[in-house]
């Protein structure tokens, strides 16, 4: 293993494949996988669904080496992109439920902490959406509002 193992987060030592071609084994044109990302999109899935769905039913391991770029990407020249990227309004919507949560059960101190760490990632994945343009700079975690 590489590094302390308390101080890796995600993905859980899980590796990328070594080639940046894509498989000899995938039957799909980038025009082809372009248009599955839109139609996928269009039923209403999310862009971890599709990245699923391509992997699991039409035999996709990645999107990446055969557009060139990722799913986002395709979706934002479509047109289809959510403002807000996938994995922020997920940890949004969580910090919306906690809070909810607080204000039933003030004394849930385990909540409360659970509450601050969920914040501190919504901070710390704003700081870097925000350093690569996804994200306008005047852009403000409290100023949004999550409906459940």
């Amino acid at each position: 293993m590489v590094g302390k193992l308390t101080s890796m987060r995600g993905r859980s030592l899980s590796q990328r494949p070594v080639s940046k071609r894509p498989p000899t084994w995938v039957v799909y044109q980038p025009d082809e996988v372009k248009a599955l990302i839109i139609n996928l999109s269009r039923e209403g899935r999310k862009q971890s669904e599709i990245g699923n769905t391509l992997r699991d039913e039409h035999g996709i391991p990645l999107v990446k080496p055969i557009v060139g770029y990722g799913i986002r990407k395709v979706l934002v020249e479509a047109g289809l992109a959510t403002t807000i990227p996938e994995d922020l309004y997920n940890l949004m919507v969580r910090a919306t439920r906690m809070k909810r949560h607080m204000e039933r059960n003030h004394k849930d101190y385990g909540n409360k902490r659970g509450l601050q760490l969920t914040e501190s990632m919504i901070y710390r994945l704003t700081k870097y959406y925000k350093s690569k343009n996804i994200l306008p700079k005047d852009w403000n975690y409290r100023d949004e509002i999550v409906t459940i």
